[in-house]
């Protein structure tokens, strides 16, 4: 007698979007290089391609690629280069499946980030350093950021994606009003008889950026908060491009896209790295990262030129995700065209940034700081909410929980002083 599963058929629109389904969470293939001119020697580059993590009972990848453009010596950028991946994994929790994992990322990175600004600074080295720090799960990247040195992308569709955040005060406004609203000031190099010189900086200190890892010596109002993005890409690919500011200060996105197409990665970093020396001098490190997301066994091959949208027009290229969607079987397997935005987030307020929107409860354990990692006993926590006054949903007994040490961190760096803290603490009891 024949058993029913020898004899069992499917339709064969099953086996077609079984078979998509297999295809589509295949991980893409990730190339690489870098090139660099030095002067000073204070950029620093991260290249990681086979990070493994446990899920289930099984394994799986990631790739990380960190940017680190160091200022005042660079200490703080070796530091952070050797410590802040293992500070964002730290802060994740245990066991995760893949899209937990993913959704975990944007708040693990800003802990990561004050962690590892909170532990430098303790060194007492006054060097501070820029961060352009990219995580690669599958097709999904996160990027996090502080300081000038930007991420972008081009898709295979030919469009182009601003991956991160310029904190200069020269062109961030946002940023301007944050930091004198913290009580420094803002202004130009005074070269005497009143004429001022040089982009704008923030004093005491004369930092021209608003957001770094380490500066202790100009204020807590410099933050290492930084603005994360994270997207979702077609399984066609694209090229990114991660460079310091030697390179953005004398090319455009499409200048460096358009001077290395067709290059491979290795000698397309080289090539945007030459045209910028070559265009504004070497008067500052310059180093570049070039990393092409490309189909699983495909050959790397020139990318399309870009489709040309009018100016103003790339950051409403993001098609932004429905978080009603249907889960229905047609929407299920459809894969995406287009570069799909997950997140993005770019405040300083470390209690806006690790509220308890995301979708995981369980993101921080109850007696551990969620900074530091710090096991508390109970009751030793402060809440990421403690001194609000203006919340209705969220309360002081509501976590995250911080230690006393992270709590005074996030304080300064919101501009509040010790009076200003005890008079919110003193409305809301």
């Amino acid at each position: 007698m024949t058993s029913r599963c020898e004899n069992q058929t499917f339709p064969l629109s099953v086996l077609l979007k079984r078979e998509l389904a297999s295809e589509k969470i295949e991980d893409p293939e990730i190339v690489h290089g870098q090139a660099s001119h030095s002067k000073k020697g204070e950029d620093f580059t991260l290249l990681k391609t086979e990070c493994q993590r446990a899920m289930g009972d099984g394994f799986t990848t990631f790739s990380v690629y960190g940017l680190f453009d160091g200022h005042n010596g660079s200490a703080a950028a070796i530091y952070t280069k050797e410590n802040l991946l293992n500070n964002v994994l730290s802060a994740m929790p245990a066991d995760l499946n893949r899209d937990e994992w993913i959704a975990a990322l944007p708040r693990a990175l800003v802990a990561g980030f004050v962690k590892t600004d909170k532990d430098f600074q303790q060194r007492a080295k006054t060097s501070g350093t820029t961060v352009t720090f990219v995580i690669i799960e599958g097709w999904v990247i996160t990027v996090a950021s502080v300081g000038d040195s930007r991420c972008i992308f081009e898709s295979a569709e030919g469009g182009i994606y601003y991956l991160s955040a310029d904190h200069r005060l020269e062109c961030n406004e946002v940023e301007r009003e944050r930091i004198t609203a913290c009580g420094a000031e803002v202004g130009r190099l005074n070269a005497g008889g009143g004429a001022e010189i040089g982009p704008l900086r923030c004093w005491p200190g004369g930092l021209c950026l608003s957001r770094s890892i380490g500066d202790m010596d100009v204020g807590e109002f410099i933050v290492p908060v930084p603005y994360v993005k994270q997207v979702k890409l077609s399984t066609a690919g694209g090229r990114m491009i991660i460079s310091s500011d030697g390179v953005w200060d004398a090319l455009s996105a499409e200048e460096a896209l358009d001077c290395c197409r067709g290059l491979p990665p290795d000698a397309a970093a080289a090539q945007i790295v030459k045209e910028a020396v070559q265009s504004k001098g070497l008067r500052d490190d310059t180093t570049c990262i070039v990393v092409d997301i490309l189909p699983p066994e495909k050959p790397a091959a020139p990318l399309p030129p870009p489709k040309k949208p009018g100016k103003g027009m790339f950051r409403s290229m993001f098609r932004k995700k429905n978080s009603g969607s249907s889960s229905n079987d047609k929407e299920e397997y459809m894969e995406p065209d287009v570069v799909e935005e997950l997140f993005e987030e770019g405040s300083a307020m470390l209690s806006e940034r690790l509220v308890t929107k995301y979708p995981l409860c369980n993101m921080f354990k109850l007696f551990m700081c969620a900074i530091c990692q710090l096991e508390m006993k109970p009751g030793e926590g402060i809440s990421i909410h403690a001194g609000k006054s203006n919340s209705v949903k969220l309360h002081p007994w509501d976590g995250p929980f911080l230690c006393s040490s992270c709590q005074g961190k996030r304080e300064a760096m919101e501009g509040k002083n010790h009076q200003e803290i005890d008079m919110e603490v003193t409305v809301t009891s």
